[in-house]
Formats: structure tokens, sequence, C-alpha cells
């Protein structure tokens, strides 16, 4: 009896768990029965937004995507946009400058071939001459010295000063044949500018000029030394030839400068600078002559009457006459 009772107890433990079995197992349902059918839940479709699409390995959501890559945008926008309102200030400001014209009109410029004009070996020759009277200076830098102390009178000590100049000879020619050079120099630089001589070549200028100063300055040396050897004014011709060649020496120097304009001159300044040469050589001679004579007349007993009947018989006639032999020289050659 306790058999039979556990086996129904079984069954109605077992037949709730049959129709699922069946519908698993894959087996078929009588047609009709409906209360075995269980109902079968369908998905629900997943509401996709359009914002939230995340395209395969991006980590950041569409709608971040798109605001980065507006903001990125209105930014390159902003920075064009002053970019170009700088370039525009800066155009204006050039456009309204007052020294440049940068958007005028184009001047045509030409470029011409350059031709030599012949004054490489002028310049070497006055580099030449410039190194010349800067080895004398630093050889004999006291006599140097003493020169310009006596020639501008800051010493008293004349006389003192004077002796130890004529014991140096060998400075003493040294500027002497610097006042030769550049005196040919400036000379036929006079020439050249004055239009005297043209068809002549300028260093064959510079040997006549050279030959002229040297044969005047020679010629008064030997006049003077023979007067003041015959009159026995020996002194004083050596003191007025001293102060001749000590002007030559201070003029050599001053020609230097002058040289180096009138080779190389500006636009215009030619001419004011052979204006200025001429009138501070002048001084120059006025000097001499005004020196001179002081000196001469410590010497001896001179008057200004015979003074100035020398200067025009050994200064002013030589020249007259070295001017009338150029002249009918040219009158000549033309």
């Amino acid at each position: 009896m306790n058999k039979i009772y556990l086996l129904i107890v079984f069954c109605f433990s077992v037949l709730p768990f049959l129709p699922q079995a069946q519908t698993d197992s894959g087996t078929a349902k009588p047609a009709g029965d409906t209360s075995l059918q269980t109902p079968v839940k369908t998905a629900k479709p997943v509401r996709v937004k359009k914002d939230s699409i995340a395209l395969p390995g991006d980590s950041i959501p569409a709608r971040d995507s798109v605001s980065i890559h507006i903001k990125d945008s209105l930014s390159l926008a902003n920075q064009l946009a002053s970019s170009k309102r700088n370039m525009e200030s800066f155009q204006r400001v050039l456009k309204n400058h007052p020294y440049y014209n940068f958007f005028g009109q184009p001047i045509k410029l030409l470029i011409k071939e350059r031709h030599a004009d012949g004054n490489e070996l002028f310049f070497y020759v006055l580099l030449a001459l410039l190194f010349y009277y800067a080895f004398i200076r630093l050889a004999f830098f006291k006599y140097h010295e003493d020169l310009f102390r006596l020639f501008f009178r800051a010493t008293l000590r004349q006389q003192q000063l004077r002796e130890q100049l004529l014991q140096n000879s060998l400075p003493s020619l040294l500027f002497n044949i610097l006042f030769l050079v550049s005196g040919s120099l400036y000379a036929a630089l006079l020439l050249r500018y004055y239009n005297i001589l043209v068809k002549e070549d300028f260093w064959r200028l510079c040997l006549y000029s050279l030959g002229v100063l040297t044969l005047i300055y020679t010629g008064k040396f030997l006049a003077l030394r023979t007067v003041g050897w015959i009159l026995r004014i020996g002194k004083a011709a050596e003191v007025y030839l001293f102060t001749v060649f000590m002007v030559n020496k201070i003029t050599g120097i001053f020609l230097l400068p002058i040289l180096l304009f009138l080779a190389f001159p500006f636009a215009g300044s030619q001419e004011v600078i052979i204006t200025l040469s001429l009138f501070m050589l002048a001084i120059l001679l006025g000097y001499r002559f005004l020196v001179s004579y002081r000196a001469v007349r410590n010497e001896i007993k001179l008057n200004l009457f015979h003074f100035f009947l020398y200067l025009c018989a050994f200064e002013i006639a030589p020249l007259l006459l070295v001017y009338k032999v150029l002249l009918t020289f040219i009158e000549r050659s033309t």
C-alpha cells in the first residue's frame, strides 16, 4: 500500500515538467493543444540614439567629437581672420610710410658696365707715400715733434731747436723728398683739372713737375749759399734756407690728404678742395716770408724794401718764369 502511494506521488510530481521537456527536445506538438504551449518572448528592439554612435576603436562619443571639431574649426577661423586683419594693418602701415614707397610705381634702374678709370696706380703710389711718411715719423719721432713745435712757435727755445734740427741732416733730406713728391703730384693734378697738357700722360706730367721743383729749390739753395759766402752773411743765408725748407716740409705733409681728396673726390667737391688748398698754400707762403724776414733781420740789418726786392728776384720771378715756359709749351703743343 505504501508503494502504491509513493508511485502516485512521483507521477504527480513529474507530470508538470513533461511539456517543456518535449518542446526542448524538438518533438511535435499535438494540433489544437494549447494548454501545454508556452508563450515565446520576442526581443524588444533596441533604440539606438544617433548621437551615441561610436565607431569601432573610438573611445569618444560622436556628440563630443562633433563638438570638438566645431570648436577647432571656429578657433581656426578666428585665427585666420585675426591674421588677415594683422596683415591688412601691416600693409596699411607700409603704404602710409613717409620714407619708403613700398606701393608706388617701380623705378627702372639701368646697370652700366664699369670701366676702369686708371686710378689704381695713383692709389698705390699715394699709399706708398703715406707709408713713407709714417716710416719717417716713427724713425725720427723727435725730429718730427721738434719740427712742428718750432713751426707753431710752441716754445721760446727757438735757437736751440733750430740748431738741433740743423744737425739732423738725414730726416731733413727725407722730409724734403716727401715735399718734392707730394708737390709734383699736386701740380700734375692741378694741370689735369685746368685742362692743361691734357694730351700728355699723367705720370709724365708728374715727372715734369718733379724736375721743375727740384731744379727751383736746388738752384735756390746753391744761389743763397753762394751769395752768403760772397757777402759774408752765411749765418743769415743758413737761417733763411732753414725757414724755407721747414715750411716746405710742413707743406709736403699738408698735401697728403689734399692728394687723397683730389684723386678720389666726391660729387662736386673737387673745386672746393682745390680752392681751399690754394688758399692754404698762399697762407703758408706768406707765413714763410714773414718768419724768414724776422729771422734774417735778427742776423743782419735788413731793410724791408731790400727784402721785398729779394722776394721779387728769387721767389716771384722763378714762378713767373715757370709759368711762361709752361704757357709757351702748351701753345706749341696745341
